[in-house]
This record gives structure tokens, C-alpha cells and sequence, in this order.
């Protein structure tokens, strides 16, 4: 019993901390970027070396460079998932490879995966300093976690529901679309909003390859700066910006909160019209 209580007692306590850890945070962002959010912070342009003026620019230029990666990233993360999961089961060669490359390159540092993005996208396929190469690495850097948290959910369905697909004859393409999916489709939650997070809250990365330009972009091939850029810029190159820097960090946690919420409600959506189709 003093055991079961410890045990209990330790995992409150390490529950408390995380969450005092984000409210500390929050409280901060709050307490120093409410005061400069305004409807002209989310429609205008910045002046005054970002001291002024708004984000709008900015703000669009993260969108498209986010909405990049999430194209690109999710048709191959769920491809690479199904195929580790379903199809390389077994302990092969091939499988541990793979899954050995993904843990190494999810661990590895961002500055990498930007200089990466750099000599290949900006360079090698003459994309330039522009949305698309900054989308395309940060697609690069989503897949391992994207890749191993669906595959670790679909490894956690119960082998029954295989196996009574089996049994009513259905294709394994069909089991996988309308079985097995739709129950892993918690852990792809977990993949997106990780991997939102990471993309969004990318600096070092997007220097090398997005760019640096504070301007409306026109195309993917313009570049556009970040609001994670611009944070830094503001916080660290921009005397009297630490105003504008808090309330650009205040934009950017909504901004999370909003895209994990709207992948949380679209995945529970899918299950539940899964759910009926099946029923």
C-alpha cells in the first residue's frame, strides 16, 4: 500500500509540474503580448523593423510553408506507416532499417535537416530561398514522428480485426482503408499534432531555406519569413521588439491550439462516420 501511494503521489507530482510548466509559460506570453493584439496586428504589415504595424505577411507565409509540409508529409507518412505495419510485420532486414533510420533522423538536430533543405532543395533542384524549399524540409523533418506514432497504432489493433476481414472476404487494401485506419487513426491525431508543433515552432530550419523576406509571398516560390523567424528576429536583432515579439508568440500558441484542435475533431469525425458506414 505505501508503495501504491508513492507510486500515485509521483505521478501527480510529475502531471502538476508539466502543467505548472505550461501555465508558467502561458501566463508570461499573456501577461507581455495581450497588451499589443490588435485587429491591425493580424491585418497589417510590419514597420518599423516589426516595432509596428502587424503580421499579416508573416502570418500567410507560415500558413502556405505549414500547408506545404502537411501535403507532402501525410500521403507518405501514411504510406511508409501502412507499409511497416502491415507488410514488413516480421522482424526483416529491411523493416529494422528503416525503422533504425527514422529514430536516428526524429533525434536529429533541426540546423541538419536545414542545411539539408539548403544543399538539396534550395540548391540542387534550383528552388531558391522560397515557401516551397522551406515546406519540403519541413516535411523532412515531420515524417519520422508522423511514421512511427500511426505505425505504433496500427501495431496496437487487435490481430482479431484482421483476421475476421479475413474472414468476411474483404481485400487487404479494403481491411486497411475501413478497419484498420479508422482505429489507428488516434495515433495519426498524436503524429499530426506533433508534428504540427514542430513544423510550426521551427526556427533554424526555415532560415536556411524559406527565407528571411517580410512581404505578401505571390507563389510557393517567393520567400516568405515565419512566425517563428520573426520571433527571433524581433526578440534578438530588434531593440524595443520584445512587445511585438511576445504578442507574435501569442498568435503562434493559438495558432497550434487551433491546428491541434482541428486535427483532433477531423480524425474523431473520421471514426465516427467509419463507425456508422460499418455499423
Amino acid at each position: 500500500m505505501p508503495r501504491d501511494a508513492a507510486a500515485h503521489l509521483a505521478v501527480w507530482g510529475a502531471a502538476l509540474a508539466v502543467a505548472g510548466a505550461f501555465s508558467w509559460i502561458l501566463a508570461d506570453v499573456l501577461l507581455h503580448g495581450a497588451p499589443h493584439l490588435s485587429l491591425e496586428l493580424l491585418s497589417a504589415a510590419p514597420a518599423d523593423a516589426g516595432r509596428e504595424g502587424g503580421i499579416a505577411p508573416i502570418l500567410v507565409s507560415t500558413l502556405l510553408i505549414l500547408g506545404v509540409c502537411l501535403v507532402v508529409a501525410m500521403p507518405l507518412g501514411l504510406g511508409s506507416a501502412v507499409l511497416l505495419a502491415e507488410f514488413s510485420r516480421s522482424a526483416n532486414g529491411y523493416g529494422r532499417l528503416v525503422r533504425r533510420s527514422l529514430d536516428v533522423l526524429a533525434g536529429l538536430p533541426s540546423i541538419v535537416f536545414g542545411l539539408f533543405g539548403y544543399a538539396f532543395f534550395c540548391h540542387a533542384l534550383g528552388l531558391g530561398f522560397s515557401i516551397l524549399s522551406g515546406g519540403l524540409t519541413l516535411a523532412c523533418m515531420v515524417l519520422p514522428v508522423l511514421i512511427r506514432s500511426v505505425e505504433a497504432a496500427l501495431r496496437a489493433v487487435p490481430d482479431d480485426m484482421r483476421a475476421a476481414s479475413a474472414a468476411l472476404g474483404l481485400s487487404k487494401t479494403t481491411a486497411i482503408r475501413s478497419l484498420l485506419l479508422p482505429a489507428a487513426a488516434p495515433g495519426l491525431a498524436v503524429g499530426l499534432i506533433l508534428g504540427t508543433g514542430r513544423a510550426l515552432a521551427e526556427t533554424a530550419a526555415l532560415l536556411f531555406t524559406s527565407g528571411y523576406v517580410v512581404r505578401m509571398p505571390e507563389s510557393l516560390l517567393d520567400s516568405g519569413r515565419a512566425l517563428s523567424v520573426h520571433i527571433y528576429d524581433l526578440a534578438m536583432n530588434v531593440p524595443g521588439g520584445d512587445g511585438m515579439a511576445y504578442a507574435s508568440a501569442l498568435v503562434l500558441l493559438g495558432l497550434l491550439v487551433g491546428m491541434n484542435a482541428l486535427a483532433t475533431e477531423l480524425v474523431q469525425r473520421w471514426q465516427r462516420r467509419k463507425g456508422l458506414v460499418l455499423g
